[in-house]
């Protein structure tokens, strides 16, 4: 291309034609980088249309920035974080200055240091983290052209960081033919062809022969101003033009492109067939294999190359069209040819990855040494991180595998990759060609483990715990172990998802029959024996083992927790802990946060969140809700919401909780997760009991009291018990007291005697009552559980002012009233605030303080982990922010409360916000 050609399609000064309104919107960008902010665009458009060169007219105005560049290569797709690291790369003297957690992570996936794979969400924050680090230093561009062709692992790191950059000097600009998955919802602009007059001038710019006028109009017509139809397809005018439309107008430049490339001599074409195959731009790797397809340097830099490949510090196609319409239009054999000069020519010492890729592209028919190859990239991929990229090999791998048996263990490697990089179609597809292929009764077991392990990731509770069953039973001649986790796992889905009895009741009983463990017994074999025998046996047979267990998983290693943890943490509710409870819980999410298994956090988050609540610390329940906001937003890991469901609920919100528990409702019917159905009935119990309207209470209560949840059925007991008395149901009370004896007596903990107490209480005459409501308040004074203790003021002071003893009512009440009031329970305090009335008491309606009207939803998470103690860099890993977007939030909370100082946070902020 001549200068004047070239000027047209490049640069800011250089003959730019049109484009107003675009430039327009990047030189806003730019100042406002300058200005300290931030700002993120995804230019796209179809190909030829000139989204590169507004890409170059951006980085060509940040004068005085630093412009980082990164380039999408489409046959580097399957290479974990490779456009990431072209990005990075000019920043990674930088990495001393990240968290270890971040600087580890990044080291890892760039293959600067071994270790165990990181979660690529860690991976995310610690991109962030480094750009918001260069930016200190002066305003930074980031340029990511053809970002349709990004591999999977850095679209959705980048994905995640244009999506949390906010008071950082850092501009994110994208370049691609569409709107991926991952760049979804981020502010676009979409480019189309030029006006009328300004392709036009741009005809008039580039073409040196006159054009008569109907044929121009019709170019400029057909083209629809598109820019690189317009410098190409005028050069065979006398072809004609057939009508274009938006569709096959890519099509008409690629074939524009293709006579060009026919013209050319046959090593000219090898030689572009070479680089088309080569995604590096490497110029000596393109010559050397090129010199091993017989092509000669001299002979082809002689005859030039039709200006369609520039060699240079990289090689680079004259546009991305060139490169599909080379390489598409090769003979088969010519494109393995190459592949394969390029497998030969690659060391595969440095780069045995890409090298692999190649030696599979150049596979005419199955090949076990290749297959094992790429089997070997897989596990290099995994151990950085790039499950997407192992995905893909391992998926590249079975295809050219010839032995039976070793394909479908090949097979089962593919399938749970790609479960674990959140493919569960693909991971369903090769499950089959396990069980398929599988050539020993091992191997089908394990494919049908899978297949269970797939259907209870895409939600479907009501299938898997069978599933799961089954494979655990077909497990135990083979892997004794495997098979008693996978036990765990199915009974966990039966009971704390799919809540489905029957499915409890085979599980435990198939885990009563297997064999006693050698040596002394683990976590997983106390697990185990306690939850089956409480189904079978009951609770008092169950006991003994159940609080072993509970000290075992205290000490549990957290390849445990991370494995099957979550079905364990039903252990301490069923013996009525109220101690080990959380701290259990909080030791596995420290580890879960620790490990930087981001995936994992929402289910740690949450089985925490409830214990939290039921202490009566609010603020600290919103703080988890709100990080597991952050990240189900950041990951895409869908959220239950069982502990902002207890939390409305005994905040007392009617509105929001409702609509909280009637869409939970709903969802677990269509899903089958009739656990989630089950813990918002107990919380519209909760709701319906603070408010006093008891006959709306009982049927919730009922409902929640027959799930198969045993945890939450336990729960709902007490709830039943003081709606059906209040509601002068005798039967239905003494029913559900019946059942809260079997669950609580053989427990000697005051959790469970308090609350037995304060139930008996409520149906016993008044002799007893008075004893019973005082061992209940003394009890429940001795746990964490402060909402418990403030409804036994609270129903001891209902029946003293029913007895007729006023006085000391008054004083039970007023207790209550405080109480529910500090902890935030407004509902309950309404009800206690009524019955003080009542008894001619004076009180004053107070209700707790409360942000939400002074902070946004983001500020007000900021603002409650900041006041717990956490430093800026502690609160943006929790939320997914960099330090430097939570510094500009503080200062915004800071001046909405009219305060200077981190400690006076805590005394604007009470105990109860939540």
């Amino acid at each position: 291309m001549n200068r004047r050609r070239r000027g047209a399609r490049h640069g800011r000064n250089t003959g730019l034609v049109g484009r107003e309104r675009e430039r327009a919107l990047l030189d806003q960008t730019i100042a406002a980088v300058r200005m300290g902010e931030s700002r993120v665009l995804l230019v796209h458009g179809v190909p030829g249309v000139g989204k590169t060169t507004l890409l170059e007219y951006a980085a060509n105005s940040a004068t005085g920035m630093r412009v980082l560049r990164a380039v999408g290569v489409e046959s580097e797709m399957e290479l974990a974080f490779a456009t990431l690291h072209q990005l990075c790369a000019p920043l990674l003297d930088q990495l001393e200055n990240l968290p270890a957690p971040q600087r580890d992570a990044l080291e890892t996936v760039f293959g600067m240091r071994g270790g165990t794979p990181p979660e690529r969400f860690l991976v995310a924050l610690a991109v962030l983290s480094l750009l918001s680090d260069a930016s200190e230093k002066g305003p930074l561009l980031c340029v990511v052209d053809d970002a349709q062709w990004m591999d999977r692992a850095s679209a959705q790191v980048l994905g995640f960081v244009a999506r949390r950059l906010l008071a950082e000097s850092v501009a994110l600009l994208f370049g691609s033919r569409e709107r991926s998955q991952d760049l979804l919802g981020l502010p676009e602009l979409e480019v189309t062809g030029l006006t009328a007059e300004d392709a036009h001038a741009l005809l008039t710019l580039v073409t040196h022969v006159q054009i008569d006028q109907y044929v121009r109009d019709r170019l400029v017509a057909e083209t629809r101003g598109n820019p690189l139809a317009l410098l190409e397809l005028p050069r065979d005018l006398t072809g004609g033009f057939g009508l274009l439309d938006a569709e096959t107008l890519p099509g008409r430049i690629e074939q524009s492109f293709l006579d060009r490339i026919e013209g050319l001599p046959t090593q000219t074409r090898l030689l572009l067939l070479v680089a088309a195959a080569e995604p590096v731009g490497d110029p000596s790797l393109v010559w050397r294999a090129a010199e091993r397809l017989g092509v000669t340097p001299a002979t082809v830099l002689a005859s030039g190359t039709g200006g369609l490949l520039e060699f240079g510090v990289r090689v680079i196609f004259r546009h991305p069209l060139v490169r599909s319409a080379v390489y598409g239009s090769a003979k088969e054999e010519d494109r393995r040819a190459a592949h394969f000069a390029l497998a030969e020519a690659t060391d595969a010492e440095a780069d045995p990855d890409r090298r692999a890729w190649h030696l599979a592209s150049a596979a005419a028919a199955p090949d076990e040494s290749v297959a094992a190859e790429l089997e070997r990239s897989a596990g290099r991929a995994q151990a950085r991180g790039g499950l997407a990229a192992a995905a893909a090999f391992l998926q590249r791998s079975v295809a050219l595998t010839i032995d039976t048996s070793r394909r479908a263990e090949r097979a089962l490697m593919a399938a749970d990759a790609s479960l674990r990089a959140g493919d569960i179609e693909v991971a369903r597809q090769f499950a089959d060609i396990a069980d398929r292929d599988a050539q020993s009764e091992f191997q089908r077991v394990r494919a049908r483990l899978t297949r269970g392990h797939i259907t209870f990731a895409a939600g479907f509770d009501n299938e898997a715990p069978l599933m799961l069953l089954e494979a655990a039973r077909r497990l135990e001649p083979f892997d004794l172990d495997l098979a008693r986790e996978t036990y765990l796992i199915a009974w966990g889905s039966a009971s704390f998802g799919a809540a489905n009895r029957d499915s409890l009741v085979a599980i435990s009983q198939a885990i009563s029959e297997l064999p006693a463990p050698e040596g002394s017994r683990r976590l997983l074999d106390l697990v185990l024996e306690g939850f089956a025998l409480l189904i079978i046996e009951g609770r008092s047979a169950a006991l003994p083992t159940l609080r072993r267990a509970q000290a075992a998983l205290a000490d549990a290693p957290v390849r445990d927790l991370l494995k099957w943890g979550w079905a364990a943490f039903g252990v301490s509710p069923l013996v009525w802990d109220d101690r080990v409870m959380p701290e259990t819980r909080a030791r596995a999410l420290d580890e879960v946060r620790r490990s930087g298994a981001m995936s994992d956090l929402p289910v740690y988050l949450h089985a925490l969140g409830i214990p939290i609540v039921l202490s009566g610390d609010f603020a600290a329940a919103a703080a988890l809700v709100a990080e597991a906001e952050a990240v189900a937003d950041a990951t895409g890991v869908p959220m239950a919401q069982h502990t902002q469901l207890l939390l409305t609920a005994m905040q007392g919100k009617e509105a929001e909780a409702m609509e909280l528990i009637e869409a939970t409702i709903e969802e677990a019917g269509a899903s089958g997760q009739l656990s989630g159905a089950a813990t918002a009935h107990w919380a519209a119990a909760i709701l319906y009991n603070g408010l006093a309207r008891y006959r709306l209470a009982l049927p919730a209560a009922h409902a929640g009291s027959e799930s198969a949840n045993l945890v939450v059925s336990n729960w709902a007991l007490p709830e039943l018990v003081e709606a059906a008395a209040r509601a002068g149901d005798d039967t239905a009370a003494r029913g559900a007291l019946e059942g809260l004896v079997d669950a609580t007596e053989p427990c000697d903990t005051d959790w469970a005697q308090g609350i037995l107490a304060r139930c008996r209480a409520l149906l016993t005459d008044a002799t007893a009552a008075d004893g019973l409501y005082r061992e209940a308040i003394e009890r429940l004074g001795r746990t964490l559980l402060r909402p418990e203790l403030a409804r036994a003021h609270l129903l001891y002071g209902e029946w003293l002012r029913r007895e007729r003893q006023r006085a000391e009512a008054r004083v039970h009440l007023r207790t209550a009233y405080e109480m529910f009031v500090s902890i935030g329970m407004e509902a309950f305090a309404e009800r206690a605030r009524r019955e003080l009335l009542a008894t001619g008491d004076s009180v004053r309606e107070r209700k707790s303080t409360s942000l939400s009207g002074e902070l946004t939803a983001q500020e007000k998470q900021i603002a409650l982990l900041v006041r717990d103690g956490l430093s800026n860099p502690e609160v943006a890993a929790r939320l997914f922010l960099s330090p430097r977007t939570v510094e500009w939030h503080l200062r915004k909370i800071f001046t909405k409360f009219g305060i200077s100082s981190r400690k006076q946070l805590g005394d604007v902020l009470s105990g109860g916000e939540a």
